[in-house]
């Protein structure tokens, strides 16, 4: 739980120190780019030096390949409920937040680009939400839920920013399970956000 706090932590202090220009970091985003592929780096080497990951990936069964599906529907049926309980826009418009996965970036574009840049700003802050509770509540998650629990929440982070939390509370045995679900509902975003703004 230490680690979740002190992730957030680092964030907000990114936060602080980019609103107070306190470093002097270049205003794209090849920075943070950079870092991130540094991270998914290091995963990749702890990955690759456990010969028997492969092993313990086939281990967890064909079952498996259908979490991202399961993430995905789980994401829509909050979504339509939220809808409903919320209003103010079209259940289609809220089921494309929901699909943002967690891929603020990309969601919140298109849906800034598609419907209004408030949805787009909702879209944003909600795959924010997402992104740090998973960071946070990561243990709590995997306890309450099993280690499936953190991935499945996880969304499209899985595969990266929330790699490390999810490790850490689920065991590197699940690790190979997290990239895959990751990789999938990412590339699921585009397609259903852009579905659901239009429709």
């Amino acid at each position: 739980m230490k680690g979740a706090f002190a992730l957030v932590a680092f964030f907000f202090a990114g936060v602080a120190c980019g609103r107070l220009h306190a470093l002097p970091l270049p205003a794209s985003g090849s920075v943070s780019v950079a870092l991130l592929c540094a991270l998914i780096l290091c995963v990749g080497i702890s990955i690759g030096g456990d010969r028997s990951a492969l092993a313990r990936f086939r281990s967890l069964g064909p079952a498996m390949a259908l979490l991202p599906f399961a993430s995905m529907l789980g994401t829509i049926a909050a979504s339509m409920a939220f809808a409903l309980a919320v209003g103010g826009y079209s259940v289609q418009r809220w089921l494309a937040v929901g699909c943002g996965m967690g891929y603020y970036s990309l969601s919140s574009v298109i849906i800034s680009s598609s419907v209004d840049a408030a949805l787009g700003a909702v879209a944003l802050l909600s795959n924010i939400v997402r992104e740090v509770a998973v960071l946070l509540f990561a243990p709590m998650l995997a306890r309450a839920f099993g280690p499936l629990g953190p991935i499945a929440a996880a969304g499209a982070t899985a595969m990266d920013t929330s790699l490390p939390a999810i490790s850490n509370a689920c065991g590197a045995r699940f690790v190979p399970v997290s990239i895959y679900c990751g990789m999938v509902t990412d590339f699921s975003v585009p397609f259903l956000v852009t579905l659901f703004c239009t429709i």
